[in-house]
């Protein structure tokens, strides 16, 4: 009988510790003590171990776009210089970064896009990498800590992406990957081409207006770019097609990824020449443009979608070659305020196909860096 009983404690305190170690070291834990917090309005202190496990990456919350101009473009040469495109995209994450969090010597030393780029070939030699997610991450961190989530990753058998080595870091890395997740994102967007000839005209530009069709007032989450039926459209960077489908509203359409939280949309297509998982290389053409769906006139939907958000594409678009036009929204002035009850459309349906191709949650916070 006594035997039993203690056995019967011993099993007890067994899953109670099972049951502890479930509800504070697991993912499913987190999110149910996440719940019930919301439910009493209590603290949650649940979002560190949701950040270790989701890595903390291009996530909607990351991205601050930059107000254009980022940089004083006379300054630089024509065309894009190897690297200045992740120059841009660090130096604007730091100027946006508090002064609290800004201490470590190297982040302090970025004082323009070209220093940036030159501290981050820099640091890609030190860790002896190709790519920029280690060396942007060892900028808001440091090189030994990014080393070590090198070394681990390519132990594991995984890419060296900031995905990968944001899973070997703990918690109290979370606002670094932050702002490297920010950095290579902003860093992508600024390397984007344009899907057709700069000089064709912007008939709708991005932001809220009276739908054409509905005359509802909703977002445009795009630009409208006026072209005769069959124009080739160029895919602005290299990717991978997440979809390439038709429907009712956005006619023919393609959506490509291409990493760091970047996509864009070409929608009222003709035709169609990829196909889904096709990869696709800067400049290919992917589609011919067309009438289809929900339109008024032959044009292409360009849009530009980073970490879950829709945003103007001539903010990243080099500001030397954008045209003068009527229609084009004007640089560094924001859209009017959104309705208490925007009306439904190609926006939000739009927006619901680009949440279906696949996105990180939302785990919020307002951590500084180290």
């Amino acid at each position: 009988m006594f035997a039993r009983a203690q056995r019967g404690f011993v099993d007890f305190l067994a899953a109670a510790l099972c049951v502890w170690a479930a509800a504070y070291y697991t993912p499913a834990g987190a999110l149910v003590r996440s719940a019930i917090a919301r439910l009493i309005s209590s603290v949650d202190e649940t979002r560190p171990l949701l950040a270790y496990y989701s890595g903390g990456v291009y996530d909607s919350h990351d991205v601050q776009v930059p107000v254009p101009p980022v940089i004083d473009t006379t300054a630089l040469p024509s065309g894009l210089l190897p690297g200045s495109a992740i120059g841009r995209g660090v130096w604007a994450t730091v100027s946006k970064l508090p002064p609290s969090a800004n201490q470590r010597a190297e982040v302090k030393a970025v004082t323009s896009p070209a220093e940036a780029a030159v501290i981050i070939d820099r640091l890609k030699r030190e860790l002896g990498v190709e790519t920029d997610d280690a060396a942007v991450l060892s900028l808001f961190t440091s090189t030994p800590v990014a080393a070590y989530a090198v070394q681990r990753a390519r132990a594991e058998g995984r890419p060296i992406t900031l995905e990968s080595l944001a899973l070997q870091l703990p918690p109290t890395s979370r606002a670094a990957i932050q702002a490297a997740s920010a950095s290579l994102t902003l860093g992508t967007a600024y390397s984007l081409g344009w899907p057709v000839v700069t000089s064709t005209p912007v008939t709708s530009p991005f932001g809220y207006r009276i739908h054409p069709i509905t005359g509802a007032q909703q977002l445009h989450s795009g630009v409208d770019l006026a072209l005769a039926i069959g124009t080739d459209v160029r895919v602005v960077a290299d990717g991978v097609v997440r979809r390439a489908s038709e429907d009712d509203l956005n006619g023919r359409l393609v959506i490509v990824d291409h990493g760091h939280g970047v996509a864009t949309a070409y929608c009222h297509n003709t035709e169609l020449l990829v196909e889904n998982g096709a990869h696709v290389k800067a400049g290919q053409v992917i589609s011919r443009s067309g009438n289809t769906g929900r339109s008024t006139g032959p044009h292409l939907h360009y849009q530009l979608n980073l970490a879950s958000k829709p945003t103007d594409p001539f903010v990243f678009r080099d500001q030397r070659t954008v045209p003068e036009l009527p229609s084009a929204a004007p640089v560094g002035v924001e859209p009017p305020k959104p309705p208490t009850q925007p009306g439904r459309g190609s926006s939000a349906e739009l927006k619901a196909i680009f949440d279906k191709v696949g996105t990180k949650p939302d785990i919020g916070g307002t951590e500084t860096l180290p």
